[in-house]
């Protein structure tokens, strides 16, 4: 499974994070898209999810806009992991 955040917007109504995951099988986003909470959609083979935060944003920080590829690589890892837990529940 590959994730990668493909846009985000600290400064929107609802901030959030955009992420494409390819990668998956047909089973795995099937089950991803009907049972994530957050906002998803298919198209082709990526899913494409739409995570809205209300307290915190991961990229508020000064170090984050100083340092701002460090921390989207993180935020890939982690929702590679949430993920990739998500689906053990298969």
């Amino acid at each position: 499974m590959i994730v990668k955040v493909t846009n985000f917007d600290e400064n929107a109504e609802m901030p959030y994070i955009d992420y494409e995951v390819s990668g998956l099988l047909q089973n795995q986003m099937d089950f991803l898209n009907e049972n994530l909470e957050e906002e998803t959609s298919v198209d082709g083979d990526i899913l494409n999810i739409r995570l809205h935060f209300k307290d915190f944003f991961p990229f508020q920080s000064e170090i984050a806009k100083i340092r701002l590829d460090d921390f989207i690589a993180r935020e890939e890892i982690e929702m590679n992991v949430f993920l990739s837990s998500f689906l053990e529940d298969m």
